[in-house]
């Protein structure tokens, strides 16, 4: 297919990648910025504008993958005729596209990404909406060239599939830095965590999260619950967030 990527960023770029090493025609990149814009052009070696207006009609799609508060913007500024427009993001309701595209729909691959890491679409699960059953078929295609985890998903369920993300992987990673902080209090090397964070999340593949949950809120430990509460004394919010989880913990597994 000849494809042009609204965007630049982590998703842009390695899904750029992609869909050129499959075989796929990226005809033009636009992007907000032209640093941005200039270094994935030179990757997938084809043109680039920065400028609304010079937005390519010469397509087959457009896939728009930037930022999510940017979309209806973008789609007010430009006529996108009857090509297919579809949008990248997990919490933005496929509808927004509605008023400004003929044919439209959502090509969403549920990952994290980042611009420098090389991302094995192969394992990459692509949900997939559209406005019409052709489009389906035409998103369909597209996707299995990249992936054979293909899920048909409406707005809603893939809205849940991103809250769901936000805070298994979000959040936790954010719970690596604020371990990385604490150790670092004391002089310790983040390394020792991470042979911990892998066992971790292993588990959490092979068996029921739920089941696999270790620590002192699941024991009812109140004696070393009360002592990591002491030694946050100068971490208020954490220490809120570590009776918050716990409790949650306990709740969870009735203790």
């Amino acid at each position: 297919m000849r494809i042009c990527l609204i965007g630049a960023g982590n998703l842009a770029t390695q899904l750029g990648m992609a869909l050129s090493e499959k075989s796929h025609r990226i005809v033009q990149i636009w992007s907000h910025t032209s640093d941005s814009a200039t270094e994935l052009a030179l990757k997938l070696n084809c043109p680039f504008t920065i400028d609304v207006d010079l937005i390519t009609k010469d397509t087959d799609i457009y896939i728009i993958a930037i930022k999510d508060q940017e979309i209806s913007n973008l789609l007010a500024s430009h006529h996108w005729g009857n090509k297919l427009v579809v949008h990248t993001s997990g919490s933005t309701p496929m509808d927004i596209l509605a008023p400004y595209c003929a044919n439209f729909g959502v090509f969403y691959p549920f990952q994290t990404f980042t611009r420098s890491k090389k991302v094995d679409f192969g394992q990459v699960p692509f949900c997939i909406e559209a406005n019409t059953p052709q489009n389906l078929e035409v998103l369909n295609q597209l996707a299995l060239s990249l992936s054979r985890n293909i899920r048909h998903l409406d707005s809603l369920q893939r809205q849940q599939i991103h809250l769901a993300a936000v805070f298994s992987c979000n959040f936790v990673n954010h719970f690596y830095a604020v371990g990385k902080e604490l150790l670092q209090e004391k002089g310790i090397d983040f390394e020792l965590l991470k042979p911990l964070i892998l066992e971790t999340a292993q588990k959490a593949l092979e068996q029921d999260p739920e089941t696999a949950q270790t620590g002192p809120a699941i024991r009812n430990d109140k004696a070393t619950m009360a002592k990591h509460l002491g030694m946050l004394a100068g971490h208020p919010d954490l220490k809120d967030l570590y009776t918050q989880i716990s409790q949650r913990i306990i709740q969870t597994h009735k203790i």
